[in-house]
């Protein structure tokens, strides 16, 4: 029998790759999707959110990270999240180790890029959309980066994001704007992993690592426990791929999703090493 009512959001894809791969694309801040119940609870009007996802999406990252897909040797997985960051952030920690807190942009957001009220300090209502969007979004990580385990013995996560050329006012990195910043983890970030993301981006501008984002997404269950789980954060200039802040893809989408793919292929080819970037 059906079940009236509207059907439910579903709040992310995956794309399944290869049977043997080991490598997972993760791309957190591509959607723009704000549920209505969530929609309610914003305080902007409609042209002062519409001009915060302009600022606040990664637009397109999702197509690089596909492009990379269809590109590389073996096929990797793609776990993409369909909802805007506005709703909630999943790779912000939903409790104090975030430092992002500081400026109201834990795992819910209370502020926006430029320190504007987003929504009302409410403690229910953020344990309401962590429990409804966020640990089923983490639960579906780490149960997808357990079947690779499983499959391959080991997993590197690529985090896909984009930044604008010009500094958001909540920033707290660091000051520098290159073309690629890629983000590392003191443990998850092997430094093979890291000299191949330096090589496989080497023709796309200038690079920095740790600035001005650092670190990568690990799940929360294998984060510092399990080292076969690596893991290398990508933040693209805007202006190297699309028209800022959110507009159409340039030729520059090509070129990187072509440097990812070699990234993808470096990973699936690399034997295991547990050094450190």
């Amino acid at each position: 029998m059906r079940r009236s009512g509207p059907e439910p959001v579903a709040g992310f894809r995956v794309v399944p790759g290869a049977a043997d791969s080991g490598v997972l694309l993760h791309v957190p801040h591509a959607g723009r999707l704000v549920p209505p119940e969530v929609r309610r609870g914003l305080l902007l009007d409609d042209a002062a959110l519409a001009a915060e996802l302009a600022r606040m999406t990664d637009a397109h990252t999702d197509r690089i990270a596909a492009g990379a897909a269809a590109l590389a040797g073996r096929r990797p997985w793609t776990f993409v999240n369909l909802l805007s960051r506005l709703v909630v952030d999943p790779e912000r920690f939903p409790d104090e180790r975030e430092p992002m807190r500081a400026v109201g942009m834990a795992a819910v957001y209370t502020r926006t890029s430029d320190g504007s009220r987003l929504r009302a300090d409410n403690p229910v209502a953020e344990e309401e959309l962590l429990a409804r969007w966020y640990r089923p979004y983490a639960l579906a990580v780490a149960d997808l980066v357990d079947a690779r385990l499983a499959a391959r013995g080991r997993v590197t996560i690529l985090d896909v994001h984009s930044y604008p050329s010009r500094r958001l006012p909540y920033e707290i990195g660091g000051a520098g704007r290159p073309a690629v910043c890629l983000g590392t983890d003191p443990v998850h970030t092997p430094g093979r992993l890291l000299a191949a993301g330096r090589a496989a981006f080497a023709g796309c501008g200038g690079i920095d690592v740790d600035t001005p984002f650092a670190g990568c997404y690990v799940p929360l269950r294998h984060y510092g426990r399990d080292r076969r789980v690596s893991a290398l954060m990508l933040e693209i200039r805007r202006d190297g791929y699309l028209v800022e802040p959110g507009g159409p893809p340039t030729g520059g989408l090509a070129t990187l999703a072509g440097a990812l793919a070699r990234l993808v292929d470096a990973a699936e080819a690399a034997e295991p090493d547990h050094s450190t970037g």
